[in-house]
């Protein structure tokens, strides 16, 4: 008899149809993970039956344990059980690249463009929305996340731990991780996660675990191992290790540590990238932030901006638009990868991870601490929009109030506020201007 995986593989679409729909998915992916994961529950769950109830809840519980994109890996994780290893490449790639080149044109055009009035006042009027994007965030994850005096000593801690003593991000995950994970193996953590279930029982449609667990995770591992050292080595060899080298460091760092989505791993990132590198400025990362929000696909695709300007404003000798082109590709590379290796390794494993408390204690400490790393995000950032150069900019402390209460308002996607950020700031502009 047919395990109850491969029967299920046999209802499954075809590749090429597959493939049409990931590169769709990939071009409206707008609206952040839940969007994106909503998107994917009406197309794949719903309207297609390409599969089940069951297996999609497990495999989003699955992702959200996961450092990295968990939309972008939920999408992995559904292509590895529609076409295995080469549906899970496809579909993960295609959720990503559309977005991809679409940031990497408007990062050009803040690169060069910049400093024209008229962009200039687009990238005015959308700092401030993003501000109180920040904001929102830290309102939304803390509303559903700091549930008892435990968690939000933890958020208090861990925005201590980096606004006031410089802890670098890392450290805090992994604190954050071992205190949750303790507190869950005595039986009751304050920090306990509720998985995902569905409504309805059933029998789990997904295959028992391979056997050779570990030599199948010892190959995987070598063969990621030299799928990151062969392209960083080669970027490093023709075109010089700087700013390569620390590129391939720093966001290969970033990608093992981004729980808790992109808002989470970006004051790391904007620490690293502003002040030890000096590859922008706070006010370019704003503007990055912005675009990104702008684009189909994960948030977490601001780093390959980083990278852009990385390698625009380091051109170490090469043509600038050729530097930045590999520093942006370079950064998406690295940041990504990982998230395949993730997938792959323990795609086949996950029936049950739900059930262990251990896990889900640790991941609900990890996300408390993570509305701290996000608030010290948004102080970090609004103190270069509201206070430039020691005074106070009122108009865009009200926009971003303006902004935050319709969020709390309003239902309306992201990219809607980053429009009516961008047609105020060209309105002052031109009011201006007369």
């Amino acid at each position: 008899m047919p395990d109850a995986a491969n029967t299920y593989l046999e209802r499954g679409p075809g590749f090429a149809e597959a493939l049409r729909f990931w590169l769709k998915l990939g071009c409206i992916s707008f609206g952040g993970p839940a969007g994106q994961i909503a998107i994917m529950q009406h197309e794949l769950v719903d309207r297609r039956q390409w599969i089940d109830q069951r297996s999609f809840l497990l495999g989003l519980n699955f992702c959200t344990l996961l450092p990295g994109p968990e939309a972008q890996q939920l999408a992995t994780y559904i292509g590895w059980r529609l076409h295995r290893v080469k549906g899970a490449i496809v579909a993960g790639s295609l959720f990503v690249l559309p977005g991809a080149f679409v940031l990497l044109a408007l990062s050009w055009l803040a690169a060069a463009k910049g400093d024209t009035p008229v962009v200039g006042a687009i990238f005015y009027g959308l700092k401030p929305v993003v501000i109180a994007i920040i904001a929102h965030a830290v309102w939304r994850i803390g509303k559903r996340t700091l549930k008892n005096w435990q968690s939000v000593a933890l958020a208090i801690a861990a925005f201590l731990g980096i606004f006031a003593a410089g802890i670098d991000f890392p450290w805090i995950v992994i604190a954050a991780g071992a205190v949750g994970w303790l507190a869950g193996r005595s039986g009751r953590s304050p920090f306990a996660t509720v998985a995902h279930r569905p409504k309805n029982g059933g029998a789990d449609p997904i295959a028992p675990p391979p056997t050779g667990g570990m030599k199948r995770l010892v190959i995987l591992v070598a063969v990621f191992a030299l799928l990151w050292i062969v392209p960083v080595g080669l970027a490093i060899g023709l075109f010089g290790a700087k700013p390569y080298f620390d590129i391939a460091e720093l966001f290969t760092k970033a990608a093992f540590v981004t729980f808790g989505g992109a808002y989470a791993v970006l004051p790391y990132v904007a620490e690293e990238a502003v002040r030890t590198y000096a590859w922008l400025s706070p006010g370019e990362m704003l503007n990055g932030l912005a675009l990104a929000e702008t684009t189909p696909g994960p948030l977490i695709l601001v780093l390959q901006y980083v990278g852009f300007f990385a390698g625009w404003n380091h051109p170490d000798g090469l043509p600038q638009l050729a530097a930045a082109i590999i520093g942006a590709a370079l950064t998406t590379y690295v940041t990504f990868l990982p998230s395949f290796m993730f997938i792959l390794a323990g795609a086949p494993y996950i029936t049950g991870l739900g059930d262990r408390p251990a896990l889900g204690s640790a991941l609900g400490a990890i996300t408390a601490a993570i509305v701290g790393v996000i608030l010290n995000l948004g102080v970090f950032l609004a103190r270069e929009v509201f206070f430039p150069a020691g005074g106070v900019d009122l108009a865009s402390i009200a926009l971003a109030l303006a902004a935050l209460l319709a969020m709390l308002r309003f239902n309306m996607a992201i990219h809607w506020y980053v429009a009516a950020g961008a047609a105020l700031g060209l309105a002052f502009h031109f009011v201006n201007a007369q």
